[in-house]
């Protein structure tokens, strides 16, 4: 029964949520956009049920309206006029003209549909002046006011349609299905159970007639049993009474058992008590021992560390003054590094320029001893050459001096 009735809870919450789509928002653009369209189409048409009603009072809201919308106005009314006086025609002339009037008025039709929409148009384009028309009383036709008041259910329809998923529609149908059926199976249920009733009460009846007649055999069966239940209970309470006394010796027993042997535990609780107050107070002296032994040791232990931290003072002091000597040391040897680099530079530059004076010296030399050695030949070719010249007049001496020059 509990499962039934959560099941229950649970179908009339689904079937709250699927039913009253209303309290859900639009979550599309697309609905939004169509319920726009809609909100929009109810407005001018509330704004067009007004139209000749205003007209109606053209000359007290003219210099609210302004002269555009008033030259609009006019038109429609002129425009109207026209189509009753066609309407009114076609319904008394013959069928034969019906075909250009029905052309007529489908041609004024348009021009009355265009000059509607001029209007609307125009008075939308101010907001104010559309607040202004709307707050007036005004008391539009009742097939008007029913056909605005449909459409705003149809608004409410297409809006409970597109808040509805296709899988809640179906379920929603499912629902409806479900519920039905369940009304059909109750109505069948109800008629069984009026002819079960029917039957119940004959039965009640002939039920309540041997209950009576039960009832006095009860009755006198009661009275032989408590006639016996008297005796049982005069039996129970001397079985309980003896039982109770052999109970009470046992206990008596069981007592004294137990005292003895709280005597006993209580004599070895006080033998472990002595032994362990011995056993405490030893293991008190060795503690206060090892107390004082751990302090001589801590007064020990401090005394090595004062001096070990008076010797790493003065290390440290003695290293800081070598590490300022060293820093003042690295910077002289930087500056004499520097130095003997520039001393280095300055000495390879000389050789450079010695061997470079001994290279060009070389060469001199060379040269000189060239100059000299072509000097000498030329001296020497210069101080042979007239005694060549003089041995041309003789012909041995000529062949002479050829061989001598070859």
């Amino acid at each position: 029964m509990g499962t039934e009735a959560a099941e229950k809870a649970m179908t009339t919450v689904d079937a709250m949520k699927v039913l009253d789509p209303r309290r859900l928002k639009p979550n599309s653009i697309e609905t939004e956009r169509i319920l726009s369209v809609l909100d929009e189409t109810i407005a001018k048409l509330e704004l067009s049920s007004l139209i000749p009603c205003i007209i109606g009072s053209l000359d007290r809201f003219a210099d609210l309206l302004g002269p555009e919308i008033t030259t609009n106005l006019m038109e429609f009314q002129k425009l109207s006029d026209q189509m009753e006086l066609l309407l009114v025609a076609a319904e008394e002339e013959d069928i034969s003209k019906a075909e250009e009037q029905r052309g007529s008025l489908h041609l004024l039709e348009q021009h009355l549909k265009c000059s509607v929409r001029n209007i609307l148009r125009l008075l939308l384009a101010v907001p104010s002046l559309c607040k202004a028309l709307k707050y007036e009383v005004w008391a539009r036709e009742p097939a008007t006011e029913t056909f605005i008041k449909a459409f705003g259910e149809f608004r409410n329809f297409m809006l409970e349609r597109l808040l509805i998923s296709p899988t809640e529609e179906e379920k929603t149908v499912q629902l409806v299905e479900d519920v039905s059926l369940r009304i059909n199976k109750n109505t069948e249920t109800i008629t069984a159970l009026q002819a079960e009733l029917t039957a119940a009460i004959r039965t009640r009846d002939e039920e309540i007639q041997n209950k009576d007649n039960m009832i006095k055999d009860l009755k006198d069966n009661m009275e032989i049993l408590d006639e016996c239940s008297k005796n049982n209970i005069l039996q129970v309470k001397w079985e309980g009474d003896k039982q109770q006394k052999e109970e009470l010796r046992a206990s008596q027993a069981k007592c004294a058992r137990l005292q003895q042997d709280i005597q006993q535990l209580e004599e070895q609780l006080n033998k472990l008590i002595l032994e362990h107050r011995a056993s405490e107070l030893a293991l008190r002296k060795r503690k206060c021992r090892m107390e004082m032994e751990i302090l001589n040791w801590v007064q020990a232990y401090d005394t090595d560390m004062a001096e070990k931290q008076a010797e790493f003072e003065e290390v440290h002091a003695a290293y800081t003054k070598e590490k300022a000597e060293l820093s003042v040391l690295m910077e002289k040897h930087a500056v004499l590094l520097q130095e003997y680099t520039q001393i280095e530079e300055e000495r390879k530059r000389n050789e450079e320029k010695k061997r470079q004076a001994l290279e060009k010296l070389a060469i001199m030399t060379r040269a000189a001893t060239l100059i000299q050695a072509f000097w000498r030949g030329y001296v020497i070719r210069c101080t042979f050459k007239p005694k060549k010249k003089k041995g041309k007049g003789k012909g041995k001496g000529k062949g002479k001096g050829k061989k001598e020059k070859k």
